[in-house]
């Protein structure tokens, strides 16, 4: 297999460097004080390292397809956007197309991934930090997997979907899984891929499949771990929801007044109100105004809360401003909100 640092880096670190001398990095600061800026919602690919595993299976042309999108490889375009927005470092993933695979290839392909991901950042090591795949749809394999990238590549935590196979991850199948992760303390960032069910319902204009799919998705995946009390089983587990936990933390009221209203509808009974287990989980920052951001906050707790931009989807350039900017914030609020919370959780 050819070296990572060729497949993904493409350039190679010299000649990133050469081309961003004329680019600036946009220093951040807070009441005087340099910030470190990390984004914890990035994404990247690795095909070019796996055609060879894939070849013949499902997964091929999946693979194939991630070559083709623009920008989502290490390379100087994308040091560059990080400057000029501000950001320090980039906390990555790979978005979820592995579920479909059997054991055996799940076991051929994952480790090879987090190999060439993790060999790809060590050329910028301040820049990027790595987060696993793991195949969790062979949930005792993903918890080895999971640990053979926290011991061998140092990874930090691991990128999941919010289901697996149309299966909640709230399932008692998951535990292994879950119960890995906690021991090790590492973090596990949650990113959806929209509702197929309402494909029917989100036909038209506005994007809807994503815009309303995606946070959706985040949503019930949320509330099953909730409600079926797999926050109550592992408690120290690190859990991040994407988009800003979706629907949840604007709605939380309703998710503890189900219950009261219906108590014949919750036989599960939980350690705690549906609400406070907002502040055992984290979030990224995508709610796009300051507003949202203040309640966001309110819900949770500013401790929870991580930078995020989704690059390299377009939805934000200004994810440092939207937390410099967004009213009812402390200095130290803002520096834990930019890269501090982020810092402490992903040891940076």
């Amino acid at each position: 297999m050819a070296s990572a640092g060729a497949l993904i880096a493409g350039r190679g670190t010299a000649a990133i460097a050469q081309q961003n001398a004329a680019v600036r990095r946009r220093q951040v600061s807070v009441g005087g004080t340099r910030v470190k800026t990390i984004d914890v919602h990035a994404h990247t690919a690795v095909p070019a390292a796996l055609t060879d595993i894939v070849k013949g299976t499902p997964l091929e042309a999946t693979v194939r397809g991630q070559g083709t999108t623009a920008n989502l490889v290490i390379d100087d375009a994308r040091l560059r956007a990080m400057d000029e927005q501000g950001i320090d470092a980039e906390v990555i993933t790979i978005n979820a197309y592995w579920y479909a695979a059997d054991r055996d290839l799940a076991a051929r392909l994952i480790p090879a991934q987090n190999a060439a991901l993790a060999q790809a950042c060590a050329g910028h090591p301040d820049r990027f930090v790595p987060l696993a795949s793991v195949a969790l749809q062979h949930p005792e394999l993903a918890a080895d997997q999971l640990q053979q990238a926290f011991e061998t590549w140092k990874m930090r935590g691991a990128g999941i979907g919010a289901t697996v196979n149309s299966d909640e991850l709230a399932s008692p199948k998951f535990d292994p899984f879950w119960a890995r992760a906690e021991s090790l303390g590492v973090m596990i960032f949650m990113h959806p891929a929209g509702v197929p069910e309402l494909r029917t319902r989100l036909q038209g204009n506005g994007f809807l499949g994503n815009v309303i799919g995606n946070p959706l998705e985040t949503t019930i995946a949320l509330a099953h771990l909730i409600f079926e009390g797999t926050l109550d089983r592992f408690p120290r587990l690190k859990l991040c929801g994407a988009h800003a936990g979706g629907f949840l933390p604007a709605y939380a009221g309703r998710f503890d007044q189900g219950c009261v209203t219906f108590p014949a509808n919750c036989t599960n009974k939980n350690a705690k109100k549906a609400s406070q287990y907002l502040k055992q989980l984290y979030f990224d920052s995508m709610v796009f105004t300051g507003e949202g951001l203040r309640h966001l906050a309110a819900e949770c707790g500013v401790d929870r809360i991580f930078m995020g931009t989704d690059y390299p989807y377009p939805w934000t350039s200004t994810s440092v401003d939207h937390i410099l900017t967004a009213p009812g914030f402390s200095d130290a609020d803002r520096i834990a909100m930019l890269g501090g919370n982020a810092s402490r959780i992903f040891s940076i």
